[in-house]
């Protein structure tokens, strides 16, 4: 037996129990994982809340997590039992003492990087990759406004910008947030709270305005960030964390200077074996080589069962970086 986070009912954290059940065998092409540490991200609040429903109820909850394998399905080639792995786009249940995960979807993890580390950073990492590699890819000395940057992502990406010598123009609701962002190599901050971010993206850019921004923010941030943007520049919506965007009029596109949006997600960018190698191959050089460091503090670690606990610390914007259950 063994023990899995799992809801019956969308709503609040507390709709999140603890339940034992027994673990299949994998299929062909899965690896059962036994898992060390689990990644909590945003999005799986909203598949509690119901803004993203699970297929079924009850449902597991959670697609990311670092471990060691301990059984290796009849089809599976490239990984073997006892592997370190980590992995980011499972089917929901990785809130799991043990999950089975598409072998595809598995990266082998060096040893150079922890559990903790990886299942900190890995689906976080892979989002950043997609961001500013693949949607748009950012050059030398650009300058691009990252709204939340003191988040979980956003510090990642912080870290990743200034590796590649771009500026990196942060949001953050807080001194301490923008103090935190602006350590991992954030080039300039605004305290969306105090300041009028399109003015200040104005100031900083001597009029000129940025080619793309990142907006995980949704609702609250969608038309203030369409403002910060250059003529035929490229809105990346990939998140909800004030609500969905909805009811756009496509006309004030046009009206704001021909601009692009493009709402993109990783399962649109990392769809097999190679890309998820070259994305992985990628960020693990930068966490190994202390580029990207990823810390996460003892506030932010709770045990499995504490589940619950960990989405109400989440939701209440109190945390920076990165959370983890532990089995």
């Amino acid at each position: 037996m063994a023990t899995r986070i799992e809801f019956s009912q969308h709503g609040g954290p507390d709709v999140l129990k603890a339940a034992e059940f027994t673990p299949g065998d994998p299929a062909e092409n899965e690896v059962q994982v036994e898992n060390k540490a689990i990644g909590i991200n945003y999005i799986d609040t909203y598949i509690r809340s119901g803004l993203y429903p699970p297929p079924s109820m009850p449902s597991g909850l959670g697609t990311e997590a670092a471990g060691v394998v301990s059984k290796v399905g009849s089809g599976v080639k490239h990984i073997k039992e006892g592997d370190r792995v980590v992995y980011a786009q499972s089917a929901l249940g990785a809130y799991s003492e043990v999950h089975n995960v598409p072998a595809d979807k598995v990266a082998v993890l060096p040893n150079a990087i922890s559990y903790e580390q990886a299942a900190a950073s890995f689906l976080k990492g892979l989002t950043v990759f997609y961001l500013l590699r693949k949607t748009y890819e950012i050059k030398p000395d650009e300058m691009f406004l990252f709204h939340a940057a003191a988040g979980g992502v956003g510090l990642i990406a912080c870290q990743w910008a200034k590796a590649l010598g771009a500026k990196l123009i942060g949001t953050a609701g807080s001194a301490e947030k923008m103090q935190r962002a602006k350590q991992a190599g954030a080039w300039q901050m605004i305290n969306y709270r105090e300041e009028s971010v399109p003015e200040r993206v104005r100031e900083l850019t001597g009029g000129k305005k940025v080619r793309v921004v990142y907006d995980s923010v949704g609702k609250d941030t969608w038309e203030s960030s369409l403002d910060c943007l250059q003529r035929r520049g490229l809105m990346v919506s990939f998140g909800n964390a004030s609500g969905p965007v909805t009811g756009v009029n496509l006309g004030i596109l046009n009206q704001k200077g021909s601009l692009y949006v493009t709402r993109p997600s990783l399962n649109g960018y990392l769809t097999n074996r190679e890309e998820m190698e070259e994305a992985s191959n990628e960020l693990f050089s930068l966490i190994a080589s202390g580029v990207i460091k990823v810390d996460v503090t003892e506030q932010q670690r709770f045990p499995l069962a504490d589940a619950a606990r960990a989405h109400e610390t989440l939701e209440s914007r109190t945390t920076q970086g990165s959370s983890l259950l532990i089995p």
